[in-house]
Order: C-alpha cells, then structure tokens, then sequence
C-alpha cells in the first residue's frame, strides 16, 4: 500500500506543524535512551489468521541480523484506535536511529509480502531501551549477575509485588534472583512475573 500523502505536496504550514512534532518526538526518545522509528505509512494486511508474531520473527531475524544486529522481541499491540507492530533490535555498544531506519527499510518490503496482520497498523523498529525488558530464555542467560527489577501478578509474603535484585541463576522457567548483600535469595516462575525488567542497563 502506498504511504500516505505520496504524490501529494503538503501545505507548507502543515510541513512546519510535522517537523515540529517529530523533533519533539524525536528529543524525548533520546533523552530516555529510546530509540524508534515509525513508518509514515499504514499496510493493510489480508490473512485470516491474524498477527502471527512468531512468523515475524522468523522473518526479520536473518534481514536483522544480516544487518550485524540481533533481534530482542517482536510484539504486536493496540493502543487507542491505532495498531502497532514493534520490532526490537539491539546490539553491544547500543542502538541509535540509523540502526532503526536501516531495519525498518530492510523489512518493509519483506513485511508487505508477507502480509501477516488483518488490521491497518504501523511499524515501528526500537531498541529495547535502558530498562529492557527480560523475555526469553536467551535474555535471561545473557544478563545473569545484572542488576533487575522484577513485578510480580500476586504479592509475595514479606516482599511484596516489586522488588529489586541480582539475576542469579535461570534454568527451566525459574529465575533466581539474590538481594544486592548476598545474603537471601529468592526463585520465581518466570510466569509468575508481570515483568522482570534490567535495573538501569548500561
């Protein structure tokens, strides 16, 4: 589907308006080391199973990694009226918006073929961010010894729904997380947890 407004010249105030909106989204995505970059235009996608994230996956991961990034998650969302699908990418020394718009160039036309959302939505291709959420059995084996942030569905006597700590170990599901002292431990199921998230990652 062609982007939106191709072919058509924009007002110039309408221009200004725009461009004044992306720098002040664009500033507040950097100051929280959240790097995105949103397609302009909206794919209307015709399968009948719905978004199959796993097929998207499967999809981008060879395209980012290709690319000398590794992909972290792909999630598909409904926020108000609108439709989002998000890739994130990540890499060792840290993403920044050309890495984005590198990948959402390289999948944009793959994603068009595959075709794998019912729904009109909007790409986006982020980083993770410095509170990276923890999801796959890889992440949690990668960043055992960090520091993490956890929240779980139901209170845990004498500690509560939130808590901090160190990822200490991560077999089968179960996280075993150590208080900053050494001194007492804790093992959760990973389904348990709304979200374990990296204590301010750097």
């Amino acid at each position: 589907m062609k982007a939106k407004g191709v072919g058509n010249k924009p007002a110039p105030y309408l221009l200004v308006f725009t461009l004044f909106l992306g720098a002040v989204y664009l500033s507040a995505i950097f100051r929280t080391g959240y790097f995105c970059r949103q397609e302009g235009s909206e794919f209307m996608a015709k399968s009948k199973g719905g978004v199959t994230v796993s097929k998207v996956w499967e999809l981008c991961q060879p395209i980012v990694e290709g690319l000398g990034l590794s992909l972290w998650d792909v999630r598909y969302v409904k926020e108000g009226a609108d439709r989002f699908l998000r890739v994130y990418i990540d890499k060792p020394e840290g993403i920044d918006i050309n890495d984005c718009e590198n990948v959402s160039r390289a999948i944009n036309g793959p994603l068009d073929e595959l075709d794998p959302i019912e729904e009109a939505y909007c790409l986006e291709v982020c980083s993770p961010g410095i509170e990276r959420e923890l999801i796959r059995d890889e992440h949690f084996m990668q960043f055992i010894g960090a520091d993490i942030m956890v929240k779980m569905l139901r209170p845990i006597d004498g500690i509560g729904r939130e808590f901090k700590g160190v990822l200490k170990d991560y077999s089968d599901g179960k996280v075993t997380i150590e208080d900053h002292i050494g001194e007492n431990e804790i093992t959760i199921s990973k389904k348990d947890a709304a979200w374990i998230k990296l204590d301010d990652f750097n």
